[in-house]
């Protein structure tokens, strides 16, 4: 599985893959060709459990027929329409049915929704949607946003900005922004199962960064509720309540990016649920159509969204939008997978998995390499010792080891991320967790 036959491959030429080691890749490539429930077939025929939900996308598992269907339906029935001062019924019925699941609850009113492409433009859609909220109720001056390192909040100049990644942030330029510190604290929180214990006065930085800065000046701060990409982050107990305090003392907006934890992630709709602190915007994506047409939304609160509604009524009052907002077949797959969320109860499933899941990654607590194990919902991360001089080779190799028994996990640095599709069965779990034991031992 080194390499492919040539019989079943294309072209590697022309594909500028993003994220990828371009060259490495195409010197032994890794493709798959089909994918049903939770697993993908390679190429060659192989099989591969899902151990990444796609990309922490495909939370109700590959291949669902009746999204298929919807989009298929949709194609033929109307394949675009505008949104810019004209509308399509289908847009309208998602964001309603919605606004119907929407994080926090209806006490939270979290339900007026601005659809979007991708989780990279729900961020930057959320971030100038925060700055126009301040300086509709007379806060102009209020334009920086605070983030926090280790963030991801995609790659729009936006999301690199108050994102906290360096190599998404190096080349670039950025707008005004500044960052908190992470959360990740190996030494006082490792092998913690669930929340760690420490680190709740890490949220003190947002005060500080206002006493730097000037509450004036900062229009918002925006944190994942739990940092997916920067390795599976998790916030200390108390921590996310404390932003929010901060921020309402402070008149900032506070924005959780739940591009990952949104739809049935932690065992809730959304991570708003699970710690039960409301912010005042939402980003989403990924999950909002398992994964099978690019989309996005951000829920916004009554009070942000009202607060915009002034002026003329033939004035535009939030000058931003997208050629794909509200696309009606992404607008059809979104329905479908709401409906496949519901009836099958996968918002709340993995909350009936959690302890099965949490128990399994930690029973690798013990093997060589293995500084730290973290859980939550259906997410866990396993953090390996780094090779002298070499970051991110060891969880590579574990990677590529995984691929070839039959396992896809995904890595960054020398961290290895999980999050399988809800649908996941225990025996899956278990099998999961059997082949990346022995690929560590292997790498050792």
């Amino acid at each position: 599985m080194d390499q492919i036959s040539k019989a079943n491959s294309p072209s590697l030429d022309n594909f500028w893959m993003p994220f990828t080691a371009n060259r490495q890749f195409k010197a032994a490539p890794r493709l798959l060709a089909s994918a049903q429930g939770t697993y993908y077939t390679d190429v060659d025929g192989n099989k591969v459990l899902d151990g990444t939900a796609g990309l922490w996308c495909v939370n109700a598992g590959h291949g669902r027929k009746r999204i298929a269907e919807a989009v298929e339906r949709q194609l033929t029935t109307m394949d675009f329409a505008p949104t810019f001062q004209m509308g399509h019924p289908i847009a309208f019925d998602f964001a309603e049915r919605l606004a119907k699941v929407a994080p926090g609850g209806p006490g939270a009113q979290l339900d007026r929704v601005f659809f979007t492409g991708s989780g990279s433009e729900s961020v930057d859609t959320a971030l100038k949607i925060a700055i126009a909220y301040q300086r509709a109720i007379g806060q102009g001056t209020r334009t920086r946003i605070i983030g926090r390192e280790k963030g991801y909040h995609g790659v729009g100049f936006g999301g690199i900005s108050v994102g906290g990644l360096v190599n998404n942030r190096r080349v670039f330029p950025q707008i005004p922004a500044d960052h908190m510190r992470h959360t990740l604290d190996v030494d006082r929180n490792a092998f913690s199962k669930g929340l760690p214990a420490h680190g709740i006065e890490l949220a003190e930085d947002l005060e500080r960064l206002v006493g730097l800065h000037g509450a004036e000046t900062i229009a918002a701060v925006i944190v994942e509720p739990m940092s997916g990409s920067a390795g599976v982050v998790l916030p200390p107990k108390g921590y996310l309540e404390r932003l929010r305090a901060i921020a309402d003392k402070c008149g900032i907006l506070l924005i959780f990016d739940e591009v990952i934890t949104g739809f049935g992630r932690l065992g809730t709709p959304f991570a708003t649920d699970y710690f039960g602190v409301v912010p005042d915007l939402v980003t989403t994506a990924k999950g909002l159509t398992n994964g099978a047409i690019p989309m996005g939304a951000v829920f916004a609160s009554r009070k942000v969204y009202d607060a915009m509604m002034t002026g003329p009524e033939n004035a535009i009052e939030l000058f931003h939008g997208y050629t794909y907002s509200g696309h009606p077949v992404a607008s059809a797959a979104g329905i479908a997978t709401l409906e496949i969320y519901e009836e099958e109860g996968l918002l709340t499933r993995g909350a009936g998995l959690a302890e099965t899941w949490q128990e399994a990654l930690h029973s690798l607590k013990g093997l060589s390499n293995v500084v730290d194990i973290r859980n939550l919902g259906l997410v866990g991360a396993i953090e390996l010792s780094s090779r002298d001089g070499a970051v991110g080779a060891r969880a590579y190799d574990v990677f590529v080891d995984c691929f070839k028994k039959g396992l896809l996990i995904r890595v960054t640095g020398d961290t290895i991320a999980l999050s399988p599709p809800l649908i996941i069965e225990k025996d899956q779990i278990g099998t999961i967790v059997s082949i990346i034991g022995d690929a560590l031992k292997r790498a050792a």
